[in-house]
């Protein structure tokens, strides 16, 4: 391959990145809530979110590839693991590095579940949450495609889609909140005959 078939290819596994991770993270939070994708049942979501969250993994590990191979810029295999390393735009890329290492901290942990424990593996999952924001200020910084109209419109959408399904949790985390040990008990009594 063509060191231009790299820079598109690379290019073009960013933006689906983003489109699939941020999917992802809308399916994840309303697993977390409890609701469900019209059309499907509820584990339904469940399931949609694992899968797509393994194709979101096989577009970044495409991307990350692309980018290594490319001879126009040298981003080798320590850079892609070690954050901050890189002679070509450190910060940028290294942010990159940081979301790909929580990523695989997510991958891993779920694979071993099981093993694991809920507790254990929610707390690892919750780095889902900071991977996000952190993949997103990769690719505004170093991404090509910055400042094009369609990739300003599709950044928008997805911080958009992220926000609303964040304040929704923090919402249900609210009003969850709100119904103390105190008031389930009154509301009990309230109810006795």
């Amino acid at each position: 391959m063509n060191s231009a078939t790299l820079w598109y290819a690379d290019r073009a596994t960013g933006a689906v990145c983003l489109v699939l991770f941020t999917v992802v993270v809308l399916l994840g939070v309303a697993v977390r809530l409890r609701t469900r994708v019209p059309g499907l049942p509820r584990f339904g979501t469940m399931s949609l979110h694992r899968s797509l969250s393994l194709s979101a993994t096989a577009f970044l590990a495409l991307h990350i590839t692309t980018a290594v191979m490319d001879t126009y810029v040298d981003i080798t295999v320590a850079d892609v693991l070690l954050p901050f390393v890189s002679d070509y735009q450190p910060l940028w890329l290294g942010l990159g590095t940081v979301s790909v290492d929580l990523m695989l901290a997510v991958l891993i942990t779920s694979l071993l579940r099981e093993r694991l424990g809920h507790r254990a593996w929610r707390a690892v999952h919750r780095l889902a949450y900071a991977a996000w924001p952190v993949a997103l200020v990769h690719g505004v910084g170093i991404g090509t495609d910055t400042g094009t109209d369609w990739m300003t419109w599709l950044t928008v959408a997805c911080v958009a889609a992220v926000t609303a399904a964040f304040a929704a949790r923090l919402a249900h985390a609210a009003r969850a909140a709100r119904r103390t040990p105190a008031a389930l008990l009154r509301t009990a009594e309230g109810a006795r005959p």
